[in-house]
């Protein structure tokens, strides 16, 4: 049994398979990395917009950036200085819509940070099976060679080769299942926290709207009250 070990099969199998076995281990670490980097950075954020989106449902008087978490106060940030430009024509709407936009611009950004190597994860799942494939045609190829060449075809020959290869195959396998896995947990993920934000930007975009023209709708109501009726004469 000792000579079908996992070590023993990498130690006696041909070049190429050896090369096919380091490539895939490599890959299997790699997206591990990245797993376990993701996997921490998400949590962190899924928590911070699922605060960021409490907080701007609870606005009633003001946005004050200083009250949401880690990045999404930059958030808060750009839309509160968005919402300080206004254009004499602009409808509620359009101003609404610039202030989202530049909220929206912000979000973009640190989603692109969170989507980064995650195209590891689809590299080495979908090409780690061939490569492992690659690996184990190889390997039962050098068999049927050595057969040939020795003119025996008991299965003590032939097995262990067989058995080198066909641990490429697996190999490849075990790289790629959970690199697939992962990588759609991940988008799935991304998805939610990145709809979640967009949810808290709409609300945010409204209070800022909502305190614009209230504010510039009382300031009228004031001026039409302080001025004299339309019939009297200075």
């Amino acid at each position: 049994m000792e000579q079908f070990s996992v070590s023993n099969m990498f130690l006696n199998a041909d070049s190429v398979v050896k090369g096919v076995m380091i490539l895939l281990a490599l890959a299997s670490l790699a997206s591990w990395v990245v797993i376990l980097e993701k996997t921490i950075v998400l949590n962190r954020v899924s928590r911070k917009i699922w605060l960021f989106k409490k907080i701007a449902k609870d606005l009633t008087n003001e946005v004050n950036p200083e009250i949401f978490p880690g990045f999404t106060a930059l958030i808060a940030q750009s839309g509160l200085k968005e919402s300080r430009d206004y254009a004499g024509g602009e409808t509620r709407a359009d101003y609404r819509e610039r202030v989202e936009r530049s909220m929206r611009g912000v979000l973009s950004g640190r989603i692109d940070r969170l989507e980064s190597h995650v195209t590891v994860l689809a590299t080495v799942g979908s090409t780690s099976p061939f490569i492992g494939l690659f690996g184990t045609v190889w390997g039962i190829m050098n068999s049927f060679v050595g057969i040939a060449s020795s003119g025996e075809t008991t299965l003590a020959v032939v097995a262990p080769g067989i058995a080198e290869a066909l641990a490429a195959t697996a190999m490849g396998l075990v790289a790629a299942i959970p690199a697939v896995v992962a990588f759609n947990k991940i988008n799935s993920t991304t998805r939610k926290v990145t709809k979640e934000a967009l949810s808290g930007i709409g609300l945010i975009g409204n209070a800022l709207s909502r305190l614009r023209f209230e504010s510039k709708e009382k300031s009228i109501s004031q001026i039409n009250k302080s001025a004299p009726p339309s019939g009297l004469v200075a």
